[in-house]
């Protein structure tokens, strides 16, 4: 199966981590979570394997904003992501790049 459209989209998501951040961090980590849902639109999860479903399922917990309120109108995501710890920001950094280069191996390139 080709995947050249994940592959993109999850290699402008881990750019949107890199430094520096010209809008801040929060909407660097919204600009990626922005990426992956495109990445992940329609995508049958259940036919990668265990390795990526698990990465999709952590990002999907990250850029999941269940009960988060937006009053300012910043967006839920950046909004969310300027709760997260030191540590948050690594596995959503470690989960964007191992998926990235899971579609860009998968995809053949």
């Amino acid at each position: 199966m080709r995947y050249s459209y994940q592959a993109e989209k999850l290699s402008a998501a881990r750019h949107a981590l890199m430094l520096p951040h010209s809008r801040g961090e929060a909407q660097s980590i919204a600009d990626a979570f922005h990426e992956i849902s495109l990445a992940l639109h329609q995508l049958d999860v259940s036919k990668l394997s265990e390795s990526a479903q698990r990465w999709i399922a952590t990002l999907q917990g990250y850029m999941d904003t269940t009960g988060i309120s937006d009053p300012n109108g910043d967006g839920t995501w950046a909004v969310k992501a300027r709760t997260f710890t030191t540590d948050d920001q690594i596995h959503i950094s470690n989960a964007v790049d191992e998926l990235a280069h899971w579609f860009d191996y998968e995809d053949g390139t």
